[in-house]
């Protein structure tokens, strides 16, 4: 089993949801989808985030978003930094992933596309109905949904649970539990475990 921890606010994550889950069909194995609230990751072992955002280097920084585009164009997928607002707060999203449980990740998809594809604030109730109802998903339903405790609960349990086992950010996954690797540029690595692991199977 591949376990996928998440958070739609990084476009990264975007690369690495994309792009793990033919991985996954390859090699005929589940993906546990396990969305997370990244900032408080940052907040709770990770402080570093924001000060490199507030005193980035420029070299650095301009070469991060030519990477970003390199990546975007070998998934086939339009990313763009959001000129309006960033960081999002994507607390209802996430927790909107939980509550959809099967239908998490057309929803996820969404919320990536209409974030880092079409700069919209995925904070907002109208954003995230517009979504919903390109999903499928009743919104009123929904935000009800979202509000329950259990949900709100389960978010917390879940970035609680991926910092416990080592993680600092968004995506981070594990194979069989113990091995742990962090970003979509990581995938390769994964792809090796995941052959190891069938070729120890057989």
């Amino acid at each position: 089993m591949i376990e996928f921890f998440f958070d739609c606010s990084s476009p990264w994550t975007y690369l690495a949801f994309h792009n793990i889950q033919p991985l996954a069909k390859e090699f005929g194995v589940d993906v546990d989808w396990r969305p997370i609230l990244v900032g408080g990751i940052f907040n709770s072992v990770n402080p570093s985030v924001y000060a490199s955002r507030e005193t980035p280097v420029p070299l650095k920084a301009r070469y991060m978003k030519k990477d970003l585009q390199d990546w975007a164009r070998s998934a086939g997928l339009a990313i763009k930094m959001p000129p309006s607002v960033f960081p999002v707060n994507s607390v209802k999203a996430m927790r909107g992933c939980i509550w959809l449980g099967d239908k998490m990740v057309p929803f996820a998809t969404a919320v990536f596309e209409a974030y880092w594809g079409a700069d919209k604030d995925i904070s907002k109730d109208e954003v995230l109905s517009e979504i919903c109802v390109k999903v499928g998903v009743d919104p009123a339903k929904f935000f009800a949904g979202i509000a329950d405790q259990a949900i709100k609960d389960q978010l917390k349990a879940n970035t609680d649970e991926v910092m416990a086992r080592g993680g600092f950010g968004s995506p981070t996954i594990f194979v069989d539990k113990t091995d742990m690797y962090f970003g979509n540029d990581r995938l390769p690595l994964v792809r090796e475990a995941l052959q190891r692991r069938k070729a120890s199977a057989a």
